[in-house]
């Protein structure tokens, strides 16, 4: 059968979306942006007199990710010996499955991508993934790159220490997740993520992003409707209250951890009334 129209255009493939919708790959924009426009931070390691010498060497692809599973694998390839995809907004999360459990590392505007390490003598077979939580745009830090700023090996230094920081968070979640009491990893979670993407509020602060309860759940160790109880205690003691995308921390961090290590009785799920509460057997 012929794929000419009737009005003897040929239609074209479609190319985005790619016909498995469960992983995309990011789209990439035919224009390439200036990377010291788009992150101040590594604008600031060059000294002004320099800087526009700089900005004109400091080009690279911009690619953008729509919320879901995301496929970063083809575009880890163009990087080759680069440094990596470096975020340049929204939120994106890495899943790491090891048998039936997932563990979860945020990443956010500036952070450093790069795949995984093979390790040849890991017996324990892995497998992660990408999710974007939030849209992203993401700068292709190829080898190129690398070749054109050669000059200004402060950016090199900075990109490392984008590296050395998500260890130090990576790090801290391990420390967090060695609490035994679950209220304490989340309340220590939401406020080890809210010193970078919170809000200061005059009751607290306020966390806007999207962390269900799985979602939490993996970045703390624990199962979903253990995180769910658990939220309902933290709200019911005031400490903790909102839903996904508007979590909100009422008080100080040191009375959140003083009421739930010091003063655990006073820590106990709301009432049950209604229909809710459980039936008690009645003696005659």
């Amino acid at each position: 059968m012929s794929s000419d129209r009737a009005d003897g255009l040929t239609p074209q493939p479609r190319i985005w979306p790619p016909p498995q919708p469960s992983a995309r790959r990011p789209g990439s924009p035919p224009l390439f942006g200036y990377l010291l426009d788009l992150d101040d931070d590594l604008a600031q390691e060059i000294e002004v007199r320099m800087r526009f010498s700089a900005r004109q060497h400091a080009t690279a692809r911009i690619l953008c990710a729509d919320s879901g599973a995301c496929e970063l694998g083809s575009w880890f390839e163009t990087v080759g010996d680069g440094p990596g995809l470096l975020l340049l907004d929204g939120v994106m999360a890495l899943e790491t499955r090891v048998a039936d459990r997932v563990v979860t590392e945020l990443v956010g505007a500036g952070d450093l991508l790069q795949p995984p390490a093979p390790c040849a003598d890991d017996l324990v077979q892995r497998c992660t993934t990408w999710r974007v939580l939030d849209p992203a745009r993401l700068a292709l830090l190829d080898s190129d790159f690398s070749e054109r700023v050669r000059s200004w090996p402060q950016l090199s230094r900075a990109l490392c220490r984008r590296t050395e920081r998500r260890m130090c968070d990576l790090a801290a979640l391990r420390a967090i997740c060695g609490q035994p009491k679950l209220e304490v990893r989340l309340v220590l979670l939401l406020w080890h993520l809210a010193g970078r993407w919170g809000r200061v509020e005059p009751s607290g602060l306020r966390l806007c992003l999207p962390l269900t309860h799985r979602l939490l759940g993996q970045l703390v160790a624990a199962e979903r409707p253990s995180i769910s109880h658990a939220l309902a205690r933290l709200s019911h003691a005031c400490i903790v209250t909102g839903s996904a995308g508007d979590w909100h921390l009422h008080g100080s961090l040191e009375d959140h951890l003083e009421n739930l290590i010091e003063r655990t009785p006073r820590l106990s799920a709301p009432e049950q009334t209604g229909e809710d509460a459980p039936r008690r057997s009645v003696r005659a």
